[in-house]
């Protein structure tokens, strides 16, 4: 952890002639709310958001984004994920790479909390991932089905990225990801200053799994899938 800081559907009214006799009442033109998503779209970033709108606290505690600043950040929960909006500093840890290694990250660790499924540590250039406080008083994740691979939907924007549970970092501390979470948002990846000082969301969906935890495609599909489901629930809480 750093301490520096989908398409709207027409709705078509048929035109009865006085001769012709009264057709089924069509669904009444409007805006697709998340259940009318289509199945072959991906999920909008808008849909996700509303359904985290909402926070019901499910952390004992709060975090910091950074050192030194307040601790305001809870972590919410629903039936089916848990999330946190925070800022995103970028973590470069893993297997020296081009862009991450100890020359271009001040912080640079060449371990991951979780490994791929040949023991290697995971590739932050190349694999979205995100990075979880470790257990605390705080907070636990494993007791909300949040363990190494779960599969995360990250939000800026109008973007979404999905990714994985691929690291740990300090226990008070929270709004880190992989330098290739960050670009695939749009957020500058340079591990020296890079970042967002705001505006992420992370949704992380209880009991899910990549598998393998190094494979991004799936990470893709079963986010996704998961992404779908959880804009078409219940909106339950905890």
């Amino acid at each position: 952890m750093r301490v520096q800081s989908l398409t709207l559907a027409a709705a078509s009214a048929a035109l009865l002639a006085p001769t012709t006799q009264p057709t089924p009442a069509t669904a009444p033109v409007g805006l697709p709310g998340p259940s009318a998503v289509r199945a072959d779209a991906p999920v909008r970033a808008a849909d996700l958001l509303e359904r985290v709108r909402v926070c019901e606290p499910v952390s004992p505690g709060r975090y910091r984004t950074d050192s030194g600043r307040p601790a305001t950040v809870p972590v919410c929960g629903t039936k089916e994920a848990v999330f946190w909006k925070a800022d995103l500093d970028i973590d470069c840890d893993g297997q020296p790479t081009l862009r991450c290694n100890s020359r271009t990250d001040p912080y640079f660790s060449s371990s991951t909390a979780y490994s791929q499924s040949d023991g290697r540590p995971l590739d932050a250039e190349r694999l979205p991932y995100i990075v979880v406080p470790v257990p605390s008083r705080i907070w636990d994740h494993r007791d909300h089905g949040v363990r190494g691979g779960a599969v995360a939907a990250v939000i800026y924007g109008d973007r979404v990225q999905y990714a994985v549970v691929g690291d740990a970092g300090p226990y008070d501390l929270v709004g880190e990801a992989s330098y290739a979470t960050a670009r695939a948002l749009g957020i500058n990846p340079d591990p020296h200053g890079g970042g967002t000082p705001s505006g992420v969301t992370y949704i992380v969906f209880k009991n899910s799994r990549a598998t393998p935890i190094e494979s991004r495609d799936a990470a893709e599909e079963t986010g996704e899938r998961l992404a779908r489901q959880f804009v078409r629930g219940s909106g339950g809480r905890e």
